[in-house]
């Protein structure tokens, strides 16, 4: 499943990040640590979401939390 089916709050580890061949929105989610095998957690979720990653949180359109899966 994706980030944008993901509950609040819970703490998920991150299977997959599939970018359809788009590497620039890959490195950008690489850059925020978002790659195979990190804790993600969703914090809010209204137009964007919020999520922590490591001891930051970013916020995010659905279309990157598309192309994270967990």
């Amino acid at each position: 499943m994706t980030l944008n089916e993901a509950e609040l709050g819970k703490d998920y580890v991150i299977k997959d990040v599939d970018t359809q061949g788009d590497t620039e929105m890959k490195s950008f989610l690489f850059s925020l640590g978002c790659y195979s095998g990190e804790t993600i957690t969703v914090v809010s979720k209204k137009r964007n979401l919020v999520v922590s990653i490591k001891d930051a949180r970013y916020n995010i359109d659905s279309e990157l939390a598309s192309a994270i899966f967990i």
